[in-house]
């Protein structure tokens, strides 16, 4: 999916080996978005870190019964179904669950719902008596759930919520005041947001979540965990975001306590800053479906530092990132909004942002 060979170097760079579980992918070819991914799909960009998911449908427009037993009949060593509910089907949960679903999604915005709807009092309280992962939308069209999302936590405190996409919605003010049943997980594409939930957040309640197919496992799993090493999480504390506590989730198991959040992001240096900046407006744009322009002319003016900077290697790799992007994305389609090769430019404002950890060819 996407330049996952492309970007493959930098993953192998960090020289990671722990056992890898995404606890937020989809499957699903009836999205208005136009985003689709088939089970062989998912099956395949898993495969090439050896990881493990959690698996849900994308949006149905029709409903989710037959999308939940579809994800369900494809359970295995690899997949852990996930069902998706809405308040109009709350009987869904139950149904699903007895046959075998290990979580529940919950995408108030696709689903035109909210939170605090008392439909759901039948699903969060199932989430509740048997200590099930609730992975709750959090994306950037979506308001602060705010009080209504503390008072889930406090109405049903064996429910484990996971607020995706790094908690966009609230992280402003969650960040630094963690509660004790709620995650997040690392399912978006700005190192900033990143770093902020791996940093100000205990390193217990972050899990690598990738997005399938609005991402992949394997730039996902480098985001990740470049985000991760950056802020200063130890191998024991990334080993368990990459996916020694989703396990945990998925089995109802206790959750590892690894102490409290880092809190020790450091500051970037400020010809790193500029590069970021025109790289970030160089991913937006291709997320929109457009050409990043003359962002990316004015990210290569950046790289053009002194050979003794203390960051040359870092201003290299953006610059080979930059190289490969030119060169295969005029021959690359994803096959739906995003233009091609935006994976690449993200991946260099990963690096620009997060100085430190290992990078290839250096």
């Amino acid at each position: 999916m996407y330049a996952d060979d492309l970007v493959r170097p930098w993953w192998d760079a960090l020289g990671v080996e722990d056992p890898l579980f995404d606890v937020h992918t989809h499957v699903g070819t009836n999205d208005p978005s136009g985003f689709s991914a088939t089970v062989p799909q998912l099956r395949a960009a898993l495969s090439t870190l050896d990881a493990r998911a959690a698996v849900f449908p994308l949006t149905e427009p029709d409903g989710y019964r037959a999308a939940n037993d579809a994800v369900l009949a494809e359970a295995d060593d690899v997949l852990v179904a996930f069902c998706r509910v809405t308040p109009d089907d709350p009987g869904e949960a139950a149904r699903c669950v007895e046959a075998g679903a290990a979580g529940i999604k919950l995408h108030p915005a696709s689903d035109e719902f909210d939170l605090g709807d008392d439909r759901l009092d039948g699903v969060l309280g199932l989430a509740h008596e048997l200590r099930l992962p609730v992975v709750l939308h959090a994306g950037p069209e979506v308001n602060p759930y705010g009080d209504t999302l503390l008072a889930v936590l406090e109405r049903f405190p064996g429910a484990r919520i996971v607020l995706a996409h790094a908690g966009l919605t609230d992280l402003a003010w969650l960040s630094g005041h963690p509660r004790r049943n709620l995650f997040f997980d690392t399912s978006w594409w700005s190192p900033t947001d990143l770093v902020t939930a791996l940093g100000t957040i205990p390193p217990g309640q972050v899990l690598f979540g990738s997005d399938v197919p609005y991402s992949t496992p394997t730039w996902g799993a480098h985001a990740t965990a470049r985000c991760a090493q950056y802020a200063g999480l130890t191998a024991q504390e990334v080993a368990s975001v990459l996916g020694g506590q989703t396990r945990r989730l998925i089995a109802r198991d206790d959750l590892a306590d690894l102490g409290p959040a880092p809190m020790r992001v450091p500051r970037l240096d400020p010809l790193l800053e500029r590069l970021y900046v025109y790289l970030a407006a160089g991913v937006e744009a291709t997320k929109r479906g457009e050409s990043p322009g003359q962002t990316l002319d004015l990210a290569r003016h950046c790289c053009h530092v002194p050979s003794g900077h203390p960051h040359k290697a870092v201003f290299d790799s953006v610059w080979e990132l930059l190289d490969r992007y030119e060169k295969h994305a005029p021959h690359m389609s994803t096959g739906n909004q995003y233009a091609p090769g935006w994976d690449l430019i993200a991946t260099a404002a990963i690096v620009a942002r997060t100085p430190g950890p290992p990078l290839p060819f250096a």
